[in-house]
């Protein structure tokens, strides 16, 4: 008895790129290099192998000697194992309403972290000092949950960038209230290329106390970390990641992904590219009549507003999601693998609709 053949064919167009998501992206090929190296033998399993030890080294090398990571699988699994690290079972966590914690993670937060999110409206995606005293209050109100926690996004889930100095004043107006700052960095990278720094200078240096790390967007197959920059507002991080069903038994598979992107200029070049893309799709929809730029382009998305009849003709030639459709706002995202001519072809394509 034979067994079934293989067909070695991809079950897609490989030429194909959308617009949809980074996440949408395959993974660089020297990551899939570092997964192949690692695959050899057999490693400690539950972190306890080289590659997790090493990417220790590393991940300091970016934010600190104080620095640690845990790898896990997603970046749900990193805010909720992160936030859970940092707050009381009555705590609070104050984000923006845009916050991919409250949006975008089916209230995992909150009915698997057990915590509550208190969310502010902003113009941007971004929080501030101001905006953050609009729920910051009452820690001795027993009928109101605490607030503990102020987490951002950066860049934020509108495509925008914190500075430095923006962040700054947030983790001292926090500390000063006794409550930590949370960073959410699925797109870390691209806010680091936006603004020319190292990414310490908008975590560690400033008083983030605990960050949620992004490799799946930046290249990665799988695997985000949570990587803790102030111990002494961190509890319990190893159980609450086996808790929260983020420990990875073959753990080396996603401490490699992220030592290749971190270990030299990877996560920084492939950041950079994205963004660079963005910049040239942005720069091609200004000169669109019917087309309107929504928000600053500063990182890897291109928001804008167009009729809804186009919108839809054109996602039936290329893949993106309507980010409000009461206002017809679409959402536009380049990758690392995203080309010239993949961007060209759109701009070409939305030409041919609006002007139908």
């Amino acid at each position: 008895m034979t067994g079934a053949k293989t067909d070695a064919r991809p079950h897609h167009d490989p030429e194909i790129r959308g617009f949809a998501s980074d996440n949408y992206a395959g993974a660089h090929p020297e990551v899939l290099a570092a997964l192949a190296l690692a695959n050899g033998g057999h490693q400690v399993a539950y972190g306890e192998d080289d590659y997790t030890e090493h990417l220790q080294r590393i991940v300091r090398s970016h934010f600190g000697q104080r620095a640690e990571a845990f790898p896990v699988f997603n970046g749900t699994g990193a805010n909720v194992v992160a936030l859970q690290a940092v707050t009381d079972r009555w705590g609070a966590v104050i984000a923006a309403d845009s916050a991919h914690i409250h949006v975008d993670e089916c209230g995992a937060p909150e009915r698997v972290g057990g915590l509550k999110l208190l969310t502010v409206p902003t113009e941007d995606g971004k929080l501030t000092p101001e905006l953050i005293d609009r729920e910051a209050y009452g820690w001795d109100d027993e009928h109101r949950a605490m607030p503990q926690v102020v987490s951002i996004t950066q860049s934020t889930e509108l495509g925008t960038v914190y500075t430095p100095d923006e962040i700054r004043a947030i983790c001292e107006h926090a500390h000063e209230r006794g409550m930590v700052v949370h960073l959410d960095g699925a797109r870390i990278a691209n806010a680091a290329a936006t603004l020319d720094v190292p990414m310490r200078a908008f975590t560690n240096a400033v008083g983030v106390d605990i960050l949620s790390y992004g490799g799946t967007k930046n290249g990665a197959v799988f695997g985000e970390a949570v990587v803790v920059l102030n111990p002494d507002r961190v509890r319990a991080m190893k159980h609450l990641r086996k808790l929260s069903m983020q420990l990875a038994s073959k753990m080396r598979f996603v401490s490699v992904q992220l030592e290749a992107l971190l270990a030299k200029d990877l996560w920084l070049r492939n950041a950079r590219h994205a963004n660079t893309m963005a910049q040239r799709l942005a720069a091609g929809v200004r000169e669109i009549d019917g087309v309107e730029i929504c928000y600053p382009v500063q990182a890897n998305a291109v928001f804008a507003r167009l009729p809804h009849d186009v919108s839809e003709r054109l996602q039936k030639r290329y893949r993106f999601y309507f980010w409000d459709e009461q206002t017809g706002q679409v959402r536009w995202m380049c990758a690392f693998d995203t080309t010239e001519a993949d961007v060209d072809g759109f701009l070409a394509a939305l030409r041919e609709e609006i002007s139908r």
